[in-house]
């Protein structure tokens, strides 16, 4: 049985997202599943700050939750991907990956840590990335992306010192979960190392397994898959 009791995955509609909550509900612990396209009290928009209000407000009525994952990310959409030199530069892309990727998940932050329990161990993890690591940049490239991730890193680090007066035992984390065979990763995977490409549920419970060992004076991290510090 996890030690966590009730769990919010955001983002379960997902590869990564739904294979940590299907796993976590394996372990025994209640989870409430939110994402963008799913109806009704199951909606949430990261990038709308009302429909994360509302969410939760609805979470609020329930059991206090122990565990936050936010599973969501933006690397392509449609023709849009990452960016490759400086000429491909775009306002409105820019805003787009930061609105998803660190804006989004800090507004989270902002509504869900509140109803979290002051007291015992909680976490609140972000799923981020590597490649968001300024020490560990030596390729260049992928612009928006990068920055964005940088981001939510340093926001992981300053809400980290922030709830940490509210409850000092609570850990909130970045998680790198390595490539993991989503359509976020699909059209990126073909420089990937021979068993360095992950299915979503072997990818889940190495997470989970990361996020279980963890400690509170990890809180304000950024770990990879097996629960390595990725420096920034």
């Amino acid at each position: 049985m996890s030690e966590w009791k009730q769990a919010i995955v955001i983002g379960a509609s997902g590869g990564i997202g739904q294979a940590m909550a299907d796993a976590l509900e394996e372990e025994g612990v209640r989870v409430t599943r939110l994402a963008r396209s799913m109806p009704g009290d199951g909606h949430i928009d990261i990038e709308d700050e009302a429909s994360i209000a509302a969410a939760a407000e609805r979470i609020a009525k329930g059991p206090a939750p122990d565990l936050v994952i936010v599973a969501t990310g933006l690397l392509h959409d449609g023709e849009r991907g990452p960016e490759k030199a400086l000429d491909q530069l775009s306002p409105e892309w820019l805003a787009r990956n930061f609105a998803v990727n660190a804006i989004g998940p800090a507004l989270v932050a902002k509504r869900l840590l509140p109803l979290m329990p002051r007291t015992g161990k909680t976490l609140f993890a972000v799923l981020s990335a590597r490649v968001g690591s300024i020490s560990d940049n030596r390729m260049g490239g992928w612009y928006g992306y990068r920055a964005s991730k940088a981001a939510l890193n340093q926001f992981v680090r300053t809400l980290a010192i922030e709830h940490k007066r509210r409850n000092d035992r609570s850990i909130i984390v970045a998680l790198h979960p390595g490539t993991v065979d989503t359509a976020l990763s699909r059209p990126f995977q073909g420089n990937v190392r021979p068993g360095g490409l992950f299915a979503p549920d072997r990818a889940a419970v190495q997470l989970l397994d990361v996020i279980d060992g963890l400690k509170a004076p990890d809180s304000g991290k950024l770990f990879d898959w097996e629960g390595k510090e990725v420096q920034p």
